[in-house]
């Protein structure tokens, strides 16, 4: 999901982690020792480096950067400076002031095209390297006309079901209507967030109806409303009414909180979930791709956006080859392990993802099940207000079935409305 993010100065935003290397130095230009992850010049460099990051990658990367710091202090006098900043706030911030944007910068997949077209992101400096060493699928979605720009820290950044064991079998998560009767069943429910477009796209992933972004890299392409595809706008929407008036569903975005209560029983969410909810269900704990359900006669799969984190490097850097080194060093295997074991996130690494510790993560072994039903998020800022609007209208059961077409066809006028004033 997207939020209107208002730029600030970045020196408002340095109030994070400063980590610094030995004293001293010759203070040369920093870009003559670093290339390609190597350095070769025996002079000591001063070199500073802004890294811009979620707050809660705050101890992650202290301990990271440290390191970097550690194993270079033969080569430069290094100084990192960490601001907090929201993966999906990044490129409006960085296209906002690239000049005085980080040196280096996590963000994601979805957002890289927009970095690449305004500027803001150079081409990775090992392609050959980081095609070989993360999954291919991680490597495509930060590929734009042939050239990677982004290294991949992640392969997780979608959504899947929880569930508690102490009510549904494995067999039962298969089918969203038997989880809805089970969960009507004990009183409970089965917690989903329609106000979200990001969510509600899983009803119509693998239903044959399309939403996605135009060439033009802003507008969108939708026919949720269509009335000549197998499954119709229509089907979808009268499947999700009757969904949402199932007493063992609950349209939130605090399944958290239900879950605490004891009145939230499954759950659709991602990784970042994971360990409240560990915490709240203890041994009944579980994950799996999500279930299918009922349209038009037919069992559907339910489908989900599936995306990859990156680090990725401002041109404008002054210290540009150790930027490209610091980012590197941040995406390898070894610290996609480290970031794997201190924030539970599901590496690109294709070793770091086969490793033991990794394939007995429910979480990530869901997400990764669920990925197979699943398409990269390409959108538009016109897709999310009026999503939510046809979301929240489904769940209520507010809408007689005549009126069904006509809420459909406003809502795709609005996703596809042109964005110039």
């Amino acid at each position: 999901m997207r939020k209107k993010v208002i730029t600030g100065l970045f020196s408002v935003l340095l109030l994070g982690l400063t980590l610094t290397g030995c004293a001293g130095g010759s203070g040369t230009d920093s870009n003559k020792g670093a290339s390609n992850g190597t350095t070769k010049s025996s002079a000591k460099k001063d070199v500073t480096l802004k890294l811009w990051a979620g707050q809660e990658d705050k101890e992650f990367l202290a301990k990271v950067t440290q390191n970097f710091i550690d194993e270079n202090k033969n080569e430069a006098n290094i100084k990192i400076e960490w601001s907090p900043m929201v993966e999906g706030e990044c490129r409006s911030n960085l296209l906002g002031n690239v000049l005085e944007g980080a040196d280096v910068y996590t963000t994601t997949d979805g957002d890289i095209q927009s970095i690449v077209a305004g500027g803001a992101a150079s081409p990775v400096t090992n392609p050959d390297e980081i095609k070989a060493n993360n999954m291919e699928a991680s490597v495509n979605a930060l590929t734009i006309n042939d050239t990677i720009y982004g290294y991949p820290i992640t392969a997780d950044n979608g959504y899947f079901l929880y569930y508690n064991k102490k009510y549904f079998k494995e067999s039962d998560v298969k089918d969203l209507d038997k989880m809805l009767s089970i969960a009507a069943k004990h009183k409970k429910k089965f917690a989903m967030d329609w106000t979200a477009g990001w969510y509600l796209y899983s009803f119509y992933g693998q239903t044959g109806l399309k939403v996605g972004l135009n060439k033009d890299g802003v507008t969108n392409f939708c026919d949720w409303n269509s009335k000549k595809n197998d499954i119709t706008g229509v089907d979808v929407a009268k499947a999700l009414i009757k969904i949402g008036k199932n007493p063992g569903f609950e349209n939130t975005a605090d399944w958290l909180g239900g879950i605490k209560k004891g009145t939230v029983i499954a759950c659709v969410s991602g990784v970042w979930d994971e360990s409240a909810i560990k915490a709240a269900w203890g041994s009944n704990y579980a994950a799996s791709k999500l279930p299918s359900y009922t349209c038009a006669g037919k069992k559907v799969q339910m489908s989900c956006y599936f995306g990859y984190k990156m680090m990725g490097v401002n041109p404008y850097s002054k210290n540009l080859a150790w930027a490209h080194k610091l980012a590197n060093y941040i995406a390898n295997e070894d610290n996609q392990k480290l970031r794997f074991t201190m924030r539970g996130q599901g590496p690109s690494n294709i070793k770091a993802a086969e490793s033991p510790e990794v394939k007995k993560a429910q979480a990530v072994q869901a997400v990764l099940a669920q990925s197979k039903y699943s398409e990269l998020q390409r959108l538009g800022g016109n897709f999310w207000d009026p999503t939510k609007e046809l979301g929240s209208t489904l769940a209520s059961g507010k809408v007689a079935d005549k009126d069904l077409q006509s809420l459909l066809d406003k809502t795709v006028k609005k996703v596809t409305a042109s964005t110039v004033q």
